[in-house]
């Protein structure tokens, strides 16, 4: 079902031949006349006139000579018509499915009135035309036919939308459009600078944050961070270039600083296991042996399997031992602190002032 979503009709666009008509009412000059003078039949001077047919090039270039007005005048008056037409169809094309679709995307729509895609100002129908074009969708209603939805569907829990995914993932392409990355991906460099990534967890977030920019960008990797949205439960999405190159964003849904570093570990662990195909999202509840294979990896760059293993041996879990096995690893106390909470050896409570909290710019 669809419905007239703006308020006015067909009638009330201005056809060109409503300003012929005027031209020759002020020129006291009949349709057989015009028709004489044009070479033009009088019916189709009509049909013109009434709105029933276009100004076509020779006819524009005709009038030219009759009127001495540019045949240019007459094609621009048309082509503005038009589109106006268009507009107007596509604005009375919106189902009310697609409005209905609005209520899901609230927080998609904010976060695109913040970044001036959007407006207050705008009404339903324009927030859907303009969606459309963003999305890069003729109808916001077949969006879970795409077949990229369709591979994260069939496997996601209550907890995904596609439609606010739809939306992600395309914040996430546009974020990382304009990024200066010149070289094709490079795993073996991305492993040499496993160490020197490994240092950042030491700096503030947002300058470690541009660090990481350019430790990708030499990777052939554009990455950044990108908010979070209710509908979108994804730690990371990861996506190769025509180019052989590779697109990386993390998604903070909390602020801890111990799961950003694991998550973005667990990242690059994709990347080098060979996991992305063409594109990968990462869900939080998808548990399988590529995501367990991820998993460990992240958990060793950040402690050794052996050195967490001799710790937990000990079963001494004061926070003088922590301390001292964070000072001999060289590793913020918050990486063990979140390590031992995510083995269930303590729990998310205990030395819950020592965990930081990462506040993005």
């Amino acid at each position: 079902m669809v419905e007239n979503t703006t308020g006015y009709c067909l009638d009330l666009l201005i056809h060109p031949g409503e300003t012929l008509k005027e031209l020759l009412e002020d020129k006291g000059m009949s349709q057989k006349e015009l028709s004489i003078r044009t070479g033009f039949t009088e019916k189709h001077i009509s049909t013109v006139i009434h709105g029933n047919k276009g100004i076509s090039n020779n006819f524009a270039k005709n009038l030219g000579y009759v009127f001495d007005i540019e045949a240019s005048f007459w094609c621009n008056l048309q082509s503005e018509y038009d589109q106006e037409v268009i507009r107007f169809n596509e604005l009375n094309n919106i189902s009310k499915e697609e409005i209905g679709i609005l209520t899901n995307l609230k927080q998609i729509i904010e976060y695109f009135i913040e970044k001036s895609m959007l407006t207050e100002d705008d009404n339903r129908s324009a927030i859907v035309m303009k969606l459309r074009k963003i999305l890069g969708i003729s109808n916001l209603a077949n969006i879970p036919q795409l077949s990229m939805q369709g591979a994260f569907r069939a496997s996601a829990s209550n907890a995904v939308d596609p439609y606010v995914m739809c939306a992600w993932q395309k914040i996430c392409e546009l974020k990382l459009h304009n990024m200066n990355v010149e070289k094709t991906l490079d795993t073996d460099m991305l492993k040499s600078y496993i160490p020197q990534i490994k240092r950042l967890i030491f700096k503030e977030p947002n300058s470690m944050r541009e660090e990481l920019k350019k430790i990708f960008a030499d990777c052939g990797i554009a990455f950044n961070i990108v908010r979070h949205f209710k509908g979108a439960p994804v730690q990371g999405f990861i996506k190769k270039t025509d180019e052989g190159k590779m697109l990386l964003c993390l998604t903070i849904r909390q602020s801890f600083a111990d799961i950003f570093w694991f998550t973005l570990f667990h990242e690059i662990g994709h990347i080098l296991n060979g996991d992305v195909k063409s594109f990968f999202f990462d869900f939080d509840f998808k548990k399988d042996e590529i995501e367990k294979r991820a998993d460990e990896f992240a958990s060793n760059v950040l402690i050794s399997k052996a050195t967490i293993e001799r710790f937990l041996k000990k079963s001494d879990f004061s926070l003088e031992a922590i301390k001292l096995l964070a000072a001999k690893e060289d590793i913020p106390l918050f990486i063990i602190i979140g390590r031992l909470q995510k083995e269930g050896v303590i729990d998310y409570s205990k030395y819950s002032e020592f965990k930081i909290r990462y506040k993005w710019a």
